[in-house]
């Protein structure tokens, strides 16, 4: 009898090591499937498709969300979902710190949302009573959403099941967390880093794109009004609320289509496609008068805008196109300030003799185009 106990009971341990081994073998195999999938996946749009598709695999029978927050970590969106019915998990969490998941960056089982300790945000659901499990998704050693699976009350999910969702968590967190940061350093290299607008290089690119989708460019070159003295008078700090002050009002008087970018110092690039020089001018006297405004909300000091435009020829190229909007920036200046100036098609062959230094019957227009002057009327 003890030599048949023994054999049984080497029988039974060999089955389980077999067993473990065939679910090591599992988990393995799927973790290297999901890995190789989020690798190819281009973007967070393709990783939630990833996530939500690998939903179905882990979990068939239960209700299963992704909750992720936002850029500001403030908020949690359901950005993918699977359910076995039309019944989503539907979890009433709004932030990372109201997910106790979350919080406590550990998985949480809940068997009945009934439970004296069950998850507040699980109790009043229409569907009547549930079990839950929530596993946090963490980003860069931050944990910022979680996935939430709900069943039937007292129903146990296998460990198994929760490892491979656990996974899962862990290996979309890690590949979001790096295309993220790739975002944020392509950000960075294609962006001025005080106003956030398009740095000079990023901007000449977009508007090569733009020009070759749109036949009609109208192209304005903004430079802020005495801003040495503004600098001088109440101190560099004040200057640079000035600019991006400047900056996010031009971001709001554009349209979507439109692009700007700050060409250096207080010197903005603003280019409109599909626009005409008629319709531009109604789109940047917005802009100066939305920028009045906006300095009385911010308690800055009174500064206003100078803005040369042109409409781009069909063969001009952007250097040509920059040089006639100095210039119609350097005859704002000159008139006054704080308006848009319009150079139009007889005013280029103006500038273009001006340029070849030929000489011109009016000395008035010749001194108009003095475009090397114009920081002297800054």
């Amino acid at each position: 009898m003890t030599l048949t106990r023994q054999l049984n009971a080497a029988v039974d341990k060999a089955d389980q090591q077999s067993e473990q081994r065939h679910l090591q073998a599992r988990r393995q195999e799927f973790e290297g499937h999901l890995a190789n999938a989020l690798d190819m996946a281009d973007g967070e749009p393709e990783v939630i498709d990833v996530i939500q598709r690998s939903f179905a695999q882990t979990l068939p029978l239960s209700r299963v969300e992704l909750l992720l927050a936002d850029n500001s970590h403030a908020h949690l969106d359901r950005m993918a979902s699977a359910s076995p019915s039309a019944v989503v998990a539907g979890c009433g969490v709004d932030s990372p710190d109201g997910c106790p998941a979350a919080r406590r960056a550990q998985v949480q089982h809940f068997p009945n949302s009934d439970d004296l300790d069950a998850c507040p945000k699980l109790r009043g659901r229409g569907n009547g009573p549930l079990s839950a499990v929530c596993i946090p998704v963490s980003i860069m050693g931050r944990t910022v959403g979680v996935i939430h699976a709900t069943g039937e009350p007292d129903v146990h999910v296998s460990d198994d099941a929760v490892a491979d969702m656990a996974t899962l968590a862990k290996l979309a967190g890690a590949r979001i967390g790096l295309l993220r940061v790739m975002a944020e350093t392509q950000l960075q290299a294609s962006t001025d880093s005080l106003t956030g607008l398009l740095n000079r290089r990023s901007f000449e690119r977009r508007v090569a794109a733009i020009r070759r989708d749109s036949s009609i460019v109208s192209f304005g070159m903004a430079d802020l009004d005495h801003f040495k003295q503004l600098n001088d008078t109440f101190g560099h700090e004040t200057g640079d609320r000035a600019l991006r002050l400047f900056a996010q009002v031009l971001t709001g008087s554009v349209r979507v289509q439109d692009v700007v970018g700050r060409h250096g110092g207080e010197e903005f690039v603003i280019a409109l496609a599909g626009c005409p020089a008629q319709s531009a001018v109604e789109i940047l006297d917005d802009l100066r008068t939305r920028l009045a405004a906006a300095i009385i909300v911010a308690g800055l000091p009174t500064f206003t805008v100078s803005i040369g435009l042109v409409e781009a020829s069909p063969l001009e190229d952007l250097p040509a196109m920059m040089a006639r909007a100095d210039a119609a920036l350097f005859m704002a200046k000159r008139d006054g300030r704080d308006r848009v100036v319009v150079l139009d098609a007889v005013d280029a062959l103006i500038l273009s003799s001006a340029a070849s230094r030929t000489p011109l019957e009016d000395p008035t227009k010749r001194d108009q185009l003095r475009v090397g002057e114009l920081s002297a009327l800054e």
